[in-house]
């Protein structure tokens, strides 16, 4: 075969003319039928013709004539994947990857087709394969952060996104975009804002882009630019497909909730439909415009509906907790009882004023309004939610899972570098301002109060209360990030025992190792804001209050809130959050006896105000 053919053929190929290269290779191979490279280059002249169906044969051949060849495996599995053919596409990326394991591209497609595929836990294995092979692709790292979050491995992501600064400029739209979209996942939103907006600026009429940066304007509060920047995407000249107008009509449904227009989100929601099978939120929106429009049984069908499907996504990337016989809410944190308490050794430990301030609570019982009021204060600064001590547990579980299960063999180094690895991940996440006392405001460290009082036994914590009724409907109503947390909520029935087993447990630890706690009711906060601001700042010693009865304007200040309240803590104290659980009464009776002993305990009332 004479390298001038291959030339020409591969110039034709390289100059976007495959129909010329498809026609020299015909003409060569009729002399040389078993050529590799003439039967390669014919196939990628049909590929790039978009002639599949003819292509993929002859890649065929190329496995069956060269089955030791990794580059032709893969090739094969690109086009089985162009053609709609994910199961055969994933044998032969395997089969790629068998033949030449230090071969990053066909490790790099395989994780991509295994996300697709929703095996999350196996591409989060591939992918992080290759990247140990390409550690400095920004592209694979990207991808395998995109595998870990899907399948709950925060922590992964973060150490892969660490140097993402450094990629800039990416010089590659679709990576940007991509890279802006695992960011959004990872819920750095104003990151992700900027990478989508530096790219709009180049390319405007980027219809994606514009969707992904306008959901991530209503995030940050910017309504105005959201809207703004929606509207050429639903001009009907725009060219949008029909996807991109249905996820144009539910970011405007979006907006006219937060604008106090359920009627008009409620008519956008029906007319759109959701977006695929797999589209919970959708239902999840939809019963928020019924629950704002007074519709209750709409609202409460919209919302089995929308735990439905969640919980059918959710078990792709977390199965464990929707099996039969799943606790009704999972929890990693040890227990200690109090003979082993007793057995703990005195160590020496910060005192109160140099230790985190803890405020817990169940999810949506008010803890993201507490955690504002005090991070309002100059004194103060909170951060985002942050499993810190899920993080410090999974360090001590590699040592040693037995430790988790007596924390008395904890000593004074051991306690002294956990706060230390503490206080690091802390300064990961926030610039820290001196003189000033941290907030670790994260609803279920309730569940981890053993390993808060082994490592900072003086902290002063904040429990968040509210008439439990009110929080298992506010639960009930929100899509959460976490699969734990979603599985929890996926029934009223289960919610309701998750809250009870919860709380039981935070009472039972508590009676063992005494903690100073106030204890905050919702109730009481919403009836008399600025008795109860200065009952905190009583409990906190804290002598200004006047800076936390200003928090909404504190909150909408700032540039991010990562919470699913959002959107309620940039509004002054109000009672529109207390007894909504009143027009759900028909679906919250049958879970009551299973509240009942915390209804009792904290003194709250199942009855309904006529």
């Amino acid at each position: 075969m004479a390298t001038n053919e291959l030339s020409q053929i591969t110039a034709a190929i390289h100059a976007g003319q495959p129909v010329e290269a498809e026609r020299l290779c015909r003409a060569a191979l009729s002399a040389h039928p078993r050529d590799e490279n003439l039967l390669l280059l014919l196939a990628m002249s049909l590929q790039l013709q978009q002639r599949l169906e003819e292509a993929l044969p002859i890649y065929a051949e190329l496995t069956r004539l060269y089955p030791s060849s990794s580059v032709h495996w893969n090739n094969y599995a690109t086009v089985l994947l162009e053609a709609g053919a994910q199961e055969q596409a994933q044998a032969a990326y395997v089969e790629a990857v068998r033949l030449d394991p230090a071969n990053v591209t066909p490790k790099n497609q395989l994780g991509l087709l295994l996300i697709d595929r929703r095996d999350y836990l196996a591409a989060r294995d591939v992918l992080l394969d290759a990247v140990a092979l390409a550690p400095q692709s920004p592209e694979i790292r990207i991808n395998a952060a995109r595998a870990c979050l899907l399948c709950q491995d925060a922590e992964g992501a973060h150490d892969l996104l660490r140097p993402w600064r450094s990629w800039l400029p990416l010089n590659n739209d679709e990576l940007q975009v991509s890279l802006a979209q695992v960011m959004t996942l990872k819920n750095a939103v104003p990151e992700a804002a900027g990478l989508l907006e530096d790219l709009l600026a180049r390319q405007p009429g980027h219809l994606d882009v514009r969707l992904l940066l306008a959901t991530l304007y209503e995030r940050l509060n910017r309504l105005g630019e959201a809207e703004a920047i929606l509207l050429p995407v639903v001009d009907s000249g725009a060219g949008a497909s029909k996807v991109q107008r249905n996820e144009a009509d539910h970011l405007l449904a979006t907006l006219a909730l937060r604008r106090k227009d359920p009627a008009g989100a409620k008519q956008l929601l029906e007319q759109s439909g959701p977006q695929g099978d797999d589209d919970f939120a959708h239902y999840f929106q939809l019963a928020a415009a019924c629950d704002k429009l007074g519709q209750v049984e709409e609202a409460m069908s919209a919302l089995r509906e929308a735990h439905r499907f969640e919980a059918r996504e959710r078990r792709f990337d977390s199965p464990e907790y929707f099996t039969p016989d799943a606790p009704a809410m999972p929890v990693d944190a040890p227990l200690v009882s109090a003979e082993q308490y007793a057995r703990w050794p005195q160590l020496i430990a910060p005192e109160a004023h140099d230790s985190p301030i803890f405020v817990v609570g169940f999810p949506r019982s008010g803890t993201t309004l507490l955690e504002q009021m005090l991070d309002a204060h100059p004194g103060l600064q909170s951060m985002d939610e942050n499993p810190f001590f899920n993080r410090l547990a999974l360090t001590l579980r590699n040592h040693d899972p037995r430790i988790l299960e007596d924390l008395g063999v904890l000593r004074q180094y051991d306690c002294d570098e956990l706060r230390k690895s503490y206080h690091a991940m802390v300064a990961e996440r926030i610039q820290r301002r001196a003189e000033t006392r941290l907030v670790d405001k994260n609803p279920l460290n309730m569940q981890w109060l053993p390993m808060i009082h082994r490592l900072f036994p003086e902290a002063k914590i904040i429990l968040a209360l509210r008439h439990p009724c009110d929080v298992i409907l506010s639960c009930y109503m929100q899509s959460f990030r976490s699969s734990g947390l979603a599985a929890a909520c996926s029934t009223l029935d289960r919610l309701a025992h998750a809250y009870v087993e919860t709380m039981t447990r935070w009472l039972e630890q508590v009676n063992i190792f005494q903690p100073t706690v106030l204890v905050s009711r919702y109730e009481a906060l919403v009836e008399d804001f600025p008795q109860q601001t200065a009952r905190i700042a009583q409990f906190l010693e804290l002598e200004d209050v006047s800076p936390m009865l200003r928090f909404d304007q504190h909150a909408r200040n700032k540039t991010y809130i990562g919470t699913p309240s959002y959107s309620q803590v940039i509004e002054p104290v109000n009672r529109k959050g207390m007894g909504r659980w009143h027009k759900y009464q028909a679906d919250i009776e049958p879970i009551l006896p299973i509240l009942e002993p915390m209804l009792r305990h904290w003194g709250y009332s199942a009855e309904v105000s006529g």
